[in-house]
């Protein structure tokens, strides 16, 4: 049971608890395609600080928490804020817990949300800590991945683009090592996943690291691309060496298994061409869309509804 916990990394999600929180994602989607009004979390309220840029992360939190019945409050640019201002991450937080029952952070310092959670009692969720971990993001692709395959065990994984800076793919490859995948890792030699990644990982599941996307192609289930994170960089010249590195378009597709799909955090930039929306492969439309249900599980399981 993950009641008044704070979720900063995927490991502070137990196999069990993510079941349980898989679980009762089914029954909130049911809940939601039926039209079934939901109001377990009718008088609380979920504070957003959003330090960073963020539009499917903010607004399915914010979107979930309504759905439940609740409401929401908060920023998502920190100049409309007391930040601007210079106050710190300890006072704002404190500032949230006062007026909310549950936080949700991004930030762009790796660690932020974990020290975040040190200044409040009410459970803080991490959206995004620089190039860390993105724990939400990940339990909604494992949960999109159970949903098209039935399983993730057996599945061959393959992860695209910017494996140093995008922390949803670092988050989701600890995830995966619960699993039984192979992995390959598909990015330029210069943001290749960092070691400290790897090495939690390399003795558990089957991993192989590549810089050419056809190797790929015939084998993978599923393609999870990532955009070139040009906010993590500060040589502009080397970002745009990069951007377009890797981009699927209708071609690559044609050489893919037709069962395999495609999955996106998104925002794209040129990762996946727009041709690609129509092709039965693509399913990071849906991937976000889940997003709604499973932050609805999450937040009711935090704070101790029931569905």
């Amino acid at each position: 049971m993950i009641k008044s916990r704070c979720i900063v990394s995927i490991d502070d999600v137990s196999d069990s608890e993510m079941n349980e929180i898989f679980d009762l994602t089914d029954r909130m989607n049911e809940s939601l395609e039926s039209g079934k009004s939901i109001t377990t979390m009718k008088g609380k309220i979920l504070a957003t600080l959003f330090y960073e840029p963020s539009t499917r992360t903010r607004l399915s939190f914010e979107s979930a928490m309504q759905r439940l019945g609740g409401s929401t409050l908060g920023f998502s640019d920190v100049k409309s804020s007391s930040v601007s201002k210079g106050e710190t991450l300890a006072d704002t937080v404190r500032m949230a817990e006062s007026y909310s029952d549950i936080i949700v952070i991004r930030h762009p310092l790796e660690g932020s949300a974990r020290l975040a959670s040190r200044f409040t009692a009410k459970p803080v969720i991490n959206a995004g800590d620089g190039s860390g971990q993105h724990p939400t993001q990940t339990l909604l692709d494992l949960y999109t991945m159970k949903k098209e395959f039935g399983k993730i065990d057996g599945l061959k994984i393959a992860l695209i683009g910017d494996l140093k800076y995008g922390r949803t793919v670092h988050s989701l490859l600890l995830a995966l090592s619960r699993f039984k995948v192979q992995v390959t890792l598909v990015s330029p030699p210069s943001l290749r996943i960092p070691q400290h990644i790897i090495s939690k990982v390399k003795d558990i599941i089957k991993i192989e690291e590549t810089d050419v996307i056809s190797h790929v192609l015939p084998e993978a289930d599923v393609f999870y691309a990532t955009r070139i994170q040009k906010e993590r960089f500060t040589d502009q010249n080397e970002y745009q060496s990069l951007i377009g590195s890797y981009s699927i378009d209708s071609e690559l597709v044609s050489q893919m298994k037709e069962t395999a799909i495609i999955m996106h955090p998104l925002p794209r930039v040129d990762e996946i061409n727009p041709s690609v929306d129509a092709l039965p492969q693509a399913r990071y439309f849906k991937q976000a869309y889940y997003g709604v249900p499973l932050r609805m599980a999450l937040i009711t399981l935090l704070l101790g509804g029931e569905n």
